[in-house]
């Protein structure tokens, strides 16, 4: 692939690739934007086929916390670490105490949390060796697991989405198909149980899936029919790229909301989904609950006033939605515009983050 082009069609500011031979250290970070403040972005594990895959994940994903964090009104901007390794059998004291050195060297750009790959106590090692970190343990003093918050924020987002397409937000009334049940999706069901909604669910680990069907009272699902059932909301809180070509045909629901990233394989099929009458909720603006919930960690962490600032999604959805419908445009268009004036607005009074 051209870097160079790369990095410039996405407006990339800086991409860094880490190596440390004795610890097996293989890291790219790419910092998108930082008009906003220093840019927080997950640190995802993955035993990539090639470098060239790692750098493609980490441009994209990048890119789209500038989005996230602009669209949630937090001053921080956009990046993304990739570790290329396998969690199960790479992981090591080494590999993310010199991770951490690596970071620090980059004087507060960049602050990394956890991701697909990582945990809160892969973050506890980085701290031994950097400040900007945040998603340590909670006995520690951090804000921990944030999947939790992912989930909260989702379902004050479905609330919103509720209202605007059906005209009320009362669970009882409301079918869900959750496609994925690991850390936000176990949560998400659980909540929406617990509030009386009818909820199907599917995974790739069977084990997750019966598991939410003992304790939930949740109906299970083949994977490969998730698509196809008859339920009011579609909710991705798994994979990326779900909505494809392929599944939108097979879409029955009303309302696709879920915690899952980049739940479009592209942008256009958004426009898709509106053009068949399907409201979408941008997955970087639904989703921003977890990221809400690390950044508290920079301000001295507190879980009430974590909780009040996951509660906003609610409102940021429904400002989403407005434009949208005030507009004639589809949904992903107008949470882009909102995201995009604010980074505009600020970025004026601001020049990008030096560290510090």
């Amino acid at each position: 692939m051209n870097l160079f082009e790369a990095v410039g069609r996405l407006g990339h500011e800086q991409v860094v690739f880490f190596h440390h031979r004795e610890s097996g250290l293989r890291c790219v970070i790419a910092i998108h934007n930082t008009a906003l403040g220093p840019a927080l972005g997950g640190l995802r594990m993955w035993p990539y086929a090639n470098e060239a895959d790692a750098v493609r994940d980490v441009l994209k994903h990048s890119a789209d916390m500038t989005y996230k964090a602009a669209i949630a009104g937090l001053n921080l901007g956009g990046a993304k670490g990739v570790l290329i390794g396998n969690p199960e059998t790479d992981k090591s004291e080494a590999l993310f105490r010199a991770l951490g050195r690596f970071i620090q060297s980059l004087g507060g750009r960049y602050i990394t949390t956890e991701d697909v790959g990582t945990n809160p106590d892969d973050m506890e090692w980085i701290r031994q060796e950097t400040r900007h970190v945040v998603g340590v343990p909670q006995l520690v003093g951090g804000s921990g697991d944030p999947s939790r918050f992912t989930a909260l924020g989702t379902l004050h987002g479905i609330r919103a989405c509720l209202e605007f397409k059906l005209g009320h937000a009362d669970l009882r009334r409301t079918s869900f198909a959750v496609q994925g049940a690991g850390q936000v999706g176990y949560h998400l069901v659980k909540s929406l149980r617990a509030a009386g909604a009818k909820v199907f669910v599917t995974d790739i680990n069977e084990d997750r899936i019966e598991h939410a069907v003992a304790e939930f009272g949740a109906e299970a699902v083949p994977m490969s029919q998730i698509y196809d059932v008859d339920a009011d909301v579609f909710s991705p809180c798994a994979m990326s790229a779900v909505i494809n070509e392929d599944t939108i045909p097979r879409l029955r629901c009303r309302i696709v909301a879920g915690g899952a990233n980049n739940q479009l394989e592209s942008e256009e099929l958004g426009t898709e989904l509106d053009r068949r009458g399907i409201l979408y909720a941008p997955d970087y603006a639904i989703n921003a609950g977890g990221l809400m919930n690390s950044a508290m960690e920079l301000q001295g962490y507190n879980e009430d006033r974590a909780l009040r600032s996951v509660a906003r999604i609610h409102d940021i959805i429904g400002r989403i939605l407005a434009l949208a419908a005030r507009s004639n445009i589809p949904t992903w268009q107008a949470a882009r515009r909102l995201a995009e004036e604010r980074l505009t607005a600020i970025g004026r009074i601001k020049l990008p983050y030096t560290g510090g």
